[in-house]
C-alpha cells in the first residue's frame, strides 16, 4: 500500500513540475480583475500577438523593479510588436488591498490580475517572485525567467522581437 502511495505521489509531482514547461498552454485557473471580476487564465489572449505573463507581488522589490523597467518602455514595445503584459499579484486576501495602491503609484498601465489562492501560480509552477513567462500568439508557453536583475527586461524584449519576427528564443 505504501508503495501505490508513493508512486501516485511521485506521478503528481512529476505531472505538476512538467505542467508549465515550454510549449504548454496557459492552464486554466481563476484570477480576479482589480474591480474582483473573476476571469479565467486560459482566456488570456492577444489576438494572436505575444503575451508576457509576470508573477509579482507587493512585498517584492525585484518585483516591482522589473516592472517599473518594463512601465518604461511598455508602450514602444506593444506598438513596435503588439507584446500585451499580464502582471499577476501572488499577494493573498490579506495584502492585496495594497496591489491597487502599488499600481496606481506606479501608473502601470498593463493589464492586473489578483491570484490571492495562488492557484494559478501553482499551476504555472512558479516557486518564487519575480517569475516572467513569455506566450506566443497561440497561448503557448515558449520562454521564462525567474528573477530579476537590471537589463532583464532588455533580454526579454529581445525574445518578444525573436518571436514576432519567428526567430529561435535564447534561454
Amino acid at each position: 500500500m505504501k508503495k501505490i502511495l508513493l508512486t501516485s505521489a511521485l506521478i503528481s509531482l512529476f505531472t505538476v513540475l512538467a505542467f508549465a514547461g515550454d510549449g504548454d498552454k496557459i492552464p486554466a485557473t481563476t484570477v480576479k480583475r482589480l474591480d474582483g471580476t473573476k476571469v479565467n487564465s486560459s482566456t488570456f489572449s492577444n489576438n494572436g500577438k505575444p503575451i508576457i505573463i509576470s508573477f509579482w507581488a507587493t512585498w517584492c522589490k525585484p518585483c516591482k523593479k522589473e516592472l517599473d523597467a518594463i512601465q518604461e518602455n511598455y508602450a514602444d514595445w506593444s506598438k513596435e510588436t503588439g507584446v500585451k503584459l499580464i502582471a499577476i499579484s501572488i499577494d493573498d486576501v490579506r495584502s492585496s488591498g495594497k496591489v491597487v495602491t502599488d499600481v496606481k503609484s506606479k501608473g502601470w498601465d498593463f493589464e492586473i490580475y489578483l491570484d490571492e489562492n495562488q492557484d494559478f501560480k501553482r499551476a504555472m509552477n512558479v516557486n518564487n517572485v519575480p517569475h516572467t513567462f513569455l506566450v506566443d500568439g497561440s497561448g503557448k508557453i515558449v520562454w521564462s525567467h525567474n528573477s530579476y536583475t537590471e537589463g532583464d527586461e532588455d533580454a526579454l524584449y529581445e525574445n518578444v522581437k525573436k518571436l514576432v519576427a519567428g526567430q529561435a528564443l535564447s534561454h
